[in-house]
């Protein structure tokens, strides 16, 4: 079967494959648009593959490989992240090219023993050594914990380009289009933030000493393992405040209200809350029904949004199980610098409401309160209090 293949410099080709079957990112993440798996090739006096793809993708991906190389031997694999949607090919490359020298860094070498048994033919690199393939440097930079401890960068001297592991991706797949000259980017704004707000967005304090490390760099194209290639100085810049802002906790105006509802009364009391925010002048308002939307399109929200209002049921004496849910991934990304409200319903013990407000504490969150809690449907005088509660979220983010 034989490609067209992009050219992304000269010598530097996009050897990338799309899947459009897999229903969930790492088994957790639902991925409607699919997702790319990016890895790129560089034929110069020596060849360099960097990263590879998904194991599920590799015979498509093999003779992508070997087309490009049009009968060179392949001298160099590059392993900047050992995550098996990208280290799945190093198997079958090997195979291929038994003197291939596979590149990566002690952490990557663990990995990959853990993974594959694999002990031969490696060369290690450390902080800011380089590799010749002629033309073409290749500079190694360390990026621990973006967001597995072996990630390292490589970044291409002569054209500038930063190969970034999982950092700067995104949900969705390449249609046709690459790189930004080429693609609308407008569908991939929100996978953009959804990515790094499930994927990276527990690790930020190491996102941000990377991006120092490239603050002065000249940088002209951004080529992440999943999604767009960024060759657009505009672009790039963008991606970078992107980076920045969701790393420092930056948010916008706004607030995310998520409810767990039986049978509408939590419900209920969200709207309540949502209508009087909206009086006080808040235009940013989301409201996420927890059994109905995945928590990381929820998440993606809190990470734009300052305010957060969750709302439960109680149910068997504890948090409604999909409100749970979604606590649990918050407290395990350990987001900060949010203002917090929470409500609850019960029938006959409540006990969601005391939880919310825990978990409140918890976070260390600027709290609105009190909690309010309702038994059975909405009346009167948990009905102003949810008004009340709007109120003072809407002072807060004024201020």
């Amino acid at each position: 079967m034989i490609k067209k293949i992009p050219q992304l410099r000269p010598n530097l080709f996009y050897v990338g494959v799309n899947d459009r079957k897999k229903a969930l990112f790492e088994n957790i993440w639902p991925i409607e648009s699919g997702v790319a798996y990016n890895s790129y090739l560089i034929t110069d006096e020596k060849t360099a593959l960097i990263d590879t793809v998904d194991s599920n993708m590799i015979m498509d991906y093999l003779a992508t490989v070997q087309q490009c190389l049009n009968g060179k031997t392949l001298d160099y694999v590059i392993i900047n992240h050992m995550e098996p949607d990208h280290c799945g090919g190093i198997q079958i490359i090997k195979k291929y090219y038994p003197e291939v020298k596979i590149v990566g860094n002690k952490k990557t070498f663990e990995i990959l023993h853990n993974f594959y048994g694999i002990e031969d033919g490696l060369l290690e690199v450390k902080e800011g050594e380089e590799l010749s393939l002629g033309v073409h440097t290749l500079k190694f930079f360390m990026a621990p914990m973006v967001h597995w401890p072996e990630v390292m960068m490589t970044y291409e001297l002569k054209d500038h380009t930063l190969f970034t592991a999982d950092a700067f991706g995104s949900f969705g797949t390449l249609d046709g289009g690459i790189t930004d000259e080429e693609l609308n980017l407008s569908f991939y704004e929100d996978e953009f933030i959804r990515y790094y707000s499930n994927i990276v967005g527990k690790f930020s304090n190491p996102v941000q000493a990377v991006l120092k490390k490239f603050k002065s760099m000249p940088i002209k194209m951004v080529a992440s393992t999943h999604g767009p290639i960024f060759k657009k100085h505009d672009n790039i810049w963008k991606l970078f405040s992107l980076y920045d802002k969701l790393s420092r906790n930056e948010t916008d105006t706004g607030v995310v209200i998520a409810f767990a509802s039986m049978y509408g009364n939590t419900e209920a009391m969200a709207d309540v809350i949502a209508r009087e925010l909206s009086e006080q002048g808040i235009v940013n308002i989301k409201i996420y029904d927890v059994s109905k939307t995945h928590p990381s399109y929820i998440i993606r929200d809190i990470f734009k949004y300052k305010g957060l209002i969750l709302g439960s049921s109680t149910y068997n004496l504890d948090l409604h199980p999909n409100m749970e849910a979604l606590v649990s991934k918050l407290e395990g990304i350990g987001i900060k610098n949010h203002i917090y409200g929470c409500f609850g319903t019960y029938s006959w013990a409540g006990k969601a409401a005391k939880k919310l407000e825990e978990f409140g504490h918890r976070t260390g969150w600027d709290m609105v309160g009190p909690t309010i809690e309702e038994k059975g449907s909405l009346k009167i005088e948990k009905f102003t209090e949810c008004v009340a509660m709007a109120y003072a979220m809407a002072e807060k983010l004024k201020q």
